[in-house]
């Protein structure tokens, strides 16, 4: 497995990571604990040493999950674990507010986090989204005082806007930005990415394979479990899946070209951006995940990422990317 460095930050990490979400939260019903520890012991052997989980994944559930799964491996992995949901100890979420990084909450979500890991440090500490009743300094400020006191070693920040970035930059450094970045929504690259070069930032996308969309196997007719958050996405929408699907058979023409699968080509194009980003698609299955990794061996030329950029500048992909209540938490 090809390695990667986060940015300036010095943390490197494998090529490809492995979002650990869907294994307990948001994607339909729980996987069996036992078969989410054997798929994450998985990776290992294959040579993933980057997991990311988070607090509000059950809530707690999947940090426990992945804790027990890289016990044995902890100190060959990079967790990384978010914090900034307003959630009591006991799980229950409150939505009025629905963030709190407050600095003695991240304190408080700190020391859980590092129980339910089964460590006793954090490797990428993400603010999981921008409060907007707390300062940004404040939370670095919080962050920066953990790494100081060895808790946590790298601080992260996900679906923040330039300004925030610079201004928690300016308190303690950030390894890592974690937004949405794929074939199908690319707006980072007007400003994020431009602002991650400059500040020697490094990039992990989340959802790059658009939610499982990109992988040809969702279509107008497939059915969402009721658990499962895709029910309330506005581009997941039947009449929006089927306007979409466009786009991925346009990939999937490529991908057959190259000898690859949609999802391996999707995963390649993220890929080859930028040196310092590092995409975490998420799987439940053995041979999702190995078809996700074969796309660190997919070589992706110039003329190939303009074709990419060629094809799918013909499909406007149609439906907002989150229903109004998510949406109102990442707005930059």
């Amino acid at each position: 497995m090809q390695k990667r460095r986060l940015g300036n930050s010095g943390l490197e990490v494998s090529a490809l990571g492995l979002g650990c979400m869907g294994m307990s939260f948001g994607l339909g019903q729980p996987i069996d604990p036992k078969d989410g520890i054997a798929l994450i012991r998985a990776a290992v052997e294959r040579g993933v040493t980057f997991f990311d989980t988070a607090e509000v994944y059950g809530p707690f559930a999947n940090e426990e999950l992945v804790g027990e799964a890289l016990a044995p491996v902890r100190e060959q992995v990079v967790i990384a674990t978010k914090f900034g949901f307003n959630i009591d100890r006991d799980g229950t979420q409150h939505q009025n507010p629905p963030l709190d990084s407050r600095p003695e909450h991240v304190r408080e979500v700190a020391e859980a986090s590092l129980r339910r890991l089964k460590t006793d440090y954090i490797d990428l500490f993400y603010q999981h989204r921008v409060d907007p009743s707390v300062p940004i300094e404040d939370v670095a400020g919080a962050v920066k005082e953990l790494i100081r006191e060895g808790k946590v070693r790298h601080f992260g920040l996900s679906e923040a806007g330039v300004e925030v970035i610079r201004r928690a930059h300016a308190v303690q450094p950030v390894a890592a930005l974690q937004s949405e970045y794929s074939l199908w929504w690319r707006e980072p690259e007007e400003e994020i990415l431009p602002a991650l070069e400059e500040l020697g930032i490094g990039f992990v996308p989340f959802s790059p394979l658009g939610k499982g969309f990109l992988t040809g196997k969702i279509d107008a007719n497939t059915t969402f479990d009721n658990t499962d958050f895709r029910n309330t996405v506005p581009r997941f929408s039947e009449e929006n899946r089927k306007a979409n699907q466009a786009l991925v058979e346009l990939v999937g023409k490529f991908a057959e070209q190259k000898q690859a699968t949609p999802a391996q080509i999707a995963l390649a194009w993220v890929l080859a951006q930028k040196p310092w980003v590092v995409p975490i698609p998420g799987t439940t299955k053995l041979h999702r995940l190995e078809e996700n990794l074969g796309a660190v061996e997919v070589v992706l030329t110039e003329d190939d990422l303009r074709e990419l950029d060629l094809l799918t500048a013909q499909i406007q992909v149609q439906g907002a990317r989150y229903g109004e209540g998510s949406q109102r938490l990442v707005n930059r």
